[in-house]
């Protein structure tokens, strides 16, 4: 964990101390797994900052570290550090907190540090690939399972409820996002949380799901049709299908993360669904579902060894519906590997 913090700190001033407030750097530089504490960072200081209620499982936990008692108060905390400036989570912090911080600091500066902090989580190293993998196979075997489970009478509800049951039950802590599982003309929303609504037969059903293990996410989607597919739905499935295989195909180390986008979207629109593709075609992985690099067309990323993305094209049409097929790819010793092992030819239920 200790290497993590050298290359966070080569990257501050010697002048500046580091306050980490927000769960996943809290995890990634300490290893500690409770939100209730703050991390400080300096040269010569280690200090995970917690209550009472933790301070044994951050012993445990948080190795080289100094655990420290909030009940001590702000005030001799900050004291007890040289530097003059602290570099903080302005994305993480709410305005109250960074308002009783900055009162006790002893007139230190606050510099906003949110991207410096999470620069070198962008980089998986080969444990964490192995993590987001596992997790990744556990959300493959729940897919497999729901296959089973799916069938024209139940809700969207009861859809996302055997997916998430079955991910806790063989090795997951928690789930990533809440469940995506969107039938017929809801599949159009890219985001439609699971509801009530009955899936019928000739449906398309879009399941968008993820677990934690080990503190790393999954991520995969799938559309099925539940029932026999028309002509239009084969067409929108073929569609998505190939710009995925083309995206996944024609990405490679080193390639600009715009160049990759470009590639599904132009299949789309080269179909006429253009404007039925508005998300980009994917994100980084890790501790957080959604990090960074992105695939998208603003992007002015490189792909670069370590990355973890989704590649996820999809077309919704609304009052029809919409299909989404996303796989984990990681780049590890510069070769592209996808993560997701999902059959992706249409499934018909």
């Amino acid at each position: 964990m200790l290497s993590r913090i050298d290359r966070l700190l080569e990257g501050i001033e010697d002048s500046c101390a580091v306050l980490i407030s927000g769960y996943p750097n809290i995890f990634y530089y300490s290893g500690f797994t409770s939100e209730d504490a703050y991390l400080l960072l300096s040269k010569d200081r280690r200090l995970i900052i917690t209550d009472s209620r933790y301070t044994i499982q951050a012993k445990e936990q948080a190795v080289g570290f100094d655990v420290v008692d909030i009940s001590r108060g702000w005030g001799a905390i900050f004291g007890g550090i040289s530097e003059t400036s602290l570099c903080f989570e302005e994305e993480k912090m709410t305005v109250a907190e960074y308002s009783k911080l900055k009162s006790a600091a002893h007139g230190k500066e606050f510099v906003k540090g949110q991207d410096v902090i999470d620069a070198p989580r962008r980089v998986k190293d080969k444990e964490e690939i192995r993590l987001i993998s596992e997790a990744e196979k556990i959300g493959d075997e729940a897919f497999s399972h729901v296959l089973e489970f799916v069938r024209p009478g139940i809700t969207e509800l009861e859809v996302a409820l055997e997916l998430e049951t079955y991910m806790k039950k063989n090795g997951a802590s928690g789930l990533s996002f809440e469940t995506i599982a969107a039938s017929g003309v809801r599949s159009a929303m890219p985001h439609g949380a699971a509801s009530e609504k009955v899936i019928e037969k000739g449906d398309f059903l879009t399941l968008d799901f993820g677990c934690v293990y080990k503190g790393y996410c999954s991520d995969m989607t799938r559309t099925v049709v539940v029932g026999r597919a028309d002509e239009r739905q084969r067409e929108i499935y073929g569609t998505v299908l190939k710009a995925q295989q083309a995206a996944i195909d024609g990405i490679y180390d080193g390639i600009a993360c715009a160049e990759a986008d470009a590639i599904a979207r132009r299949i789309i629109s080269d179909a006429g669904y253009g404007e039925n593709f508005g998300h980009s075609l994917g994100h980084s992985v890790g501790i957080e579902i959604h990090e960074r690099p992105n695939f998208s067309p603003k992007s002015k990323d490189t792909l670069e060894n370590g990355n973890v993305l989704s590649v996820e094209p999809g077309i919704y049409i609304d009052g029809f519906g919409g299909v989404r097929i996303e796989d984990l790819i990681a780049v590890s010793d510069g070769e592209i590997i996808d993560l997701t092992h999902s059959p992706k030819e249409l499934i018909e239920l």
